[in-house]
């Protein structure tokens, strides 16, 4: 009877774990798991925390606003976010104010189709708490005219809309890895100039970082995971104003089996949260 029991019990035991699913793991750099405790220990001892996400992800946007609230709890912060452009900024000040609400800010600012599920969230959380949130991003025209004219054609902007991006001339290295993987992706198509508008992008958003970040507190960054993968893009241009910034990164990767990093995504980040590839994409 008691081996009876202690099989069924086994097998009990098995069905509920395997029933037990995750959507997400978080790993270090070198491939070993880390705890959500962990993630958050070190995020709050940095000065810049970049969080790469996947744009339609629905579990990255919920670990958005899960991670910025525990940080908020053990840390000053300072929000910002690729998905609001400079010019903006104005319209989203009005709105953290309270001057004006979501339907005039919908009708005013560039907002991106999926804001009202994926971003407002992190705004209204930031409006709750009385908390800057920082539209980082060159206006979209500035980036577009970069890659059909190169960074030249931005001297020929007026002061005013020089305001909104980083300080001229902009500083650019194409050997760097994640310019090259650009070029080759599309085969040479996009000439010289598609990594240029990738990089002013980047140098854009580490500048209004900088600019608006403040001292004892956490800037809190969320872009797209290939704007700081491999401690590139917006991390490398921090690291050219001030190389004392303490920077921690994140980057979202989806993977069929979560239970172990995969090789190609080691050393994306400081911390990378692998995210079964079933999840619900937000559009």
């Amino acid at each position: 009877m008691k081996t009876v029991f202690l099989i069924f019990s086994i097998g009990f035991f098995g069905i509920v774990a395997s029933q037990n699913k995750q959507s997400y793991q978080i790993f270090n750099q070198s491939g070993k798991k880390v705890s959500y405790k962990k993630l958050i220990n070190t995020s709050q001892k940095s000065d810049v925390l970049l969080f790469g996400e996947f744009h339609d992800n629905s579990v990255a946007h919920w670990l958005e606003l899960e991670i910025t609230k525990d940080l908020f709890e053990k840390k000053g912060l300072v929000l910002g976010a690729e998905m609001l452009e400079a010019d903006n900024q104005e319209q989203v000040n009005q709105y953290l104010k309270g001057e004006n609400n979501q339907k005039k800010l919908d009708s005013t600012a560039r907002l991106w189709p999926n804001y009202k599920t994926d971003y407002k969230p992190l705004v209204d959380f930031a409006k709750e708490k009385n908390l800057a949130f920082v539209a980082t991003n060159i206006p979209r025209r500035f980036a577009s005219l970069v890659f059909k004219k190169g960074f030249e054609a931005l001297e020929k902007l007026s002061d005013e809309e020089k305001s909104w991006i980083a300080p001229l001339p902009i500083l650019y290295d194409p050997t760097l890895p994640g310019y090259l993987k650009i070029v080759q992706e599309m085969g040479g198509h996009g000439g010289e100039n598609l990594p240029k508008a990738q990089a002013v992008k980047d140098a854009t958003m580490a500048y209004f970082i900088s600019k608006n970040r403040t001292e004892n507190s956490l800037f809190i960054h969320y872009n797209g995971s290939y704007h700081s993968d491999n401690f590139e893009g917006i991390y490398w241009y921090l690291n050219q104003q001030n190389s004392n910034l303490k920077i921690s990164t994140i980057a979202t990767v989806t993977q069929k089996d979560i239970s172990k990093l995969e090789g190609e995504n080691y050393n994306k980040a400081t911390f990378i949260i692998v995210i079964d590839e079933d999840v619900t994409k937000t559009y």
